[in-house]
């Protein structure tokens, strides 16, 4: 199916789980819309992340998309159930793949998860780790300056060192965790960042792969994979300022993208 998979985040930071998809799925289109404008959705209350997720939902359902990944952890925890239940394609999370990637690596069964307020608020990853292993245990800690910093592309330097270091010394000073959540598709852009504060010794997971893995997999058991012979095409969508956003882009892909454009989304139904 030529159709494009469309890929949702309240800023940036999904951007890593799109590339991911490109990566493992180079047959298929993207569509991609970063709510840039109302970003950081972490500290705001489930009901305006609900509002804001389905307005980003009804403007990709337009499109006719064949997938909705939701990249962010917030709008995961807070919509995943509701949005599977009332659409018609197939929505996946990345909170449920980064939980089954940790749990792989852990040796010690001590697991870190690092998040924007929101997600650990919610106590989503706490409760999917310890659906899949009761004896996990979890140290989950909130760290709400990391997405602003990314949003405003600080991501690397002393000052991003002594940002994360800040933010991170609760989790260090119970350092008996070998493997760490980045539980904000934001993260992987200051991973670098994270894994020299953490320690070598602590594994630093991403939920970008396992994300795409399973979008793979459940096009191939729907048979809704792209196997036609024409070239994928890619769209990026912003609802605030270009700058940033398409130069995040690049660094990323490593390479120049063409299509972008900043939107106004319309309030949707729900």
């Amino acid at each position: 199916m030529s159709q494009a998979i469309g890929v949702i985040d309240s800023g940036v930071g999904g951007l890593t789980v799109a590339h991911e998809l490109m990566r493992q799925l180079p047959g298929e289109s993207l569509i991609y819309l970063g709510d840039t404008l109302r970003c950081p959705y972490g500290p705001r209350s489930r009901d305006e992340v609900r509002m804001f997720t389905w307005e980003m939902v009804e403007f990709l359902l337009h499109k006719d998309i064949k997938m909705l990944v939701i990249a962010c952890n917030t709008a995961t925890a807070f919509t995943l159930n509701e949005l599977q239940k009332r659409l018609q394609i197939p929505v996946i999370g990345v909170i449920k793949p980064g939980a089954r990637a940790a749990i792989k690596v852990t040796k010690n069964s001590r697991i870190g998860v690092i998040g924007t307020d929101g997600t650990i608020r919610s106590n989503a990853y706490t409760m999917a780790l310890k659906s899949i292993n009761a004896n996990i245990h979890v140290n989950a800690l909130a760290c709400p300056l990391f997405v602003p910093m990314v949003e405003q592309g600080l991501l690397s330097g002393e000052k991003a060192d002594e940002i994360v270091e800040k933010s991170l010394e609760p989790i260090k000073e119970k350092n008996h965790i070998d493997t760490l959540i980045l539980g904000c598709t934001h993260y992987p852009l200051i991973k670098g960042t994270i894994q020299k504060i953490i320690g070598h010794q602590v594994s630093v997971i991403s939920s970008s792969e396992e994300t795409a893995r399973e979008a793979s997999t459940i096009l191939e058991f729907h048979d809704q994979l792209n196997n036609g012979m024409t070239s994928p095409t890619h769209q990026f969508y912003t609802t605030g300022e270009m700058g940033v956003f398409a130069q995040i882009t690049e660094g990323i892909f490593k390479e120049s993208t063409d299509h972008f454009q900043s939107v106004t989304i319309e309030q949707a139904v729900i």
